[in-house]
């Protein structure tokens, strides 16, 4: 019988352990998603918010995907853009983020997409800490 508790706790706690990467992998999936899953709500609106406008004010200044790497600079730049997620996926299938850069406002909508990808990776890596206990 005294057995029994023990067992009860560490199966609790391997329950827990087993999903240490879904705070991670939701939220670099879904900006935000992270947050909201360990019920961070003010701080999950705020990166959710700021990386979707970021993101999008890069799509509405026709800023580039990138889609291959050919040199490092594209590869570092489709690191970045792989960063945003579903969000990547989702405008690459729709057609969004033109190929060729048209006009002079499409640099800076490139750089945002990219720093929005940055800062997703950094948001999904900020809610596993959290979840781990590394940061309260």
């Amino acid at each position: 019988m005294a057995t029994t508790p023990n067992k009860t706790a560490a199966a609790t706690d391997g329950a827990q352990e087993q999903f240490v990467y879904l705070p991670l992998i939701a939220g670099w999936l879904v900006p935000g998603a992270g947050h909201f899953l360990l019920r961070k709500w003010i701080r999950g609106s705020l990166l959710a918010v700021s990386i979707i406008a970021m993101f999008v004010l890069g799509l509405a200044m026709h800023g580039k995907l990138y889609s291959g790497a050919q040199d490092i600079l594209d590869m570092l730049g489709m690191v970045g853009d792989l960063g945003n997620g579903l969000l990547f996926f989702v405008s690459r299938i729709l057609g969004l983020g033109a190929i060729h850069v048209q006009v002079t406002t499409a640099d800076y909508g490139t750089k945002f997409m990219v720093v929005a990808g940055l800062l997703n990776v950094i948001a999904a890596v900020d809610a596993h800490n959290l979840r781990t206990g590394r940061k309260s």
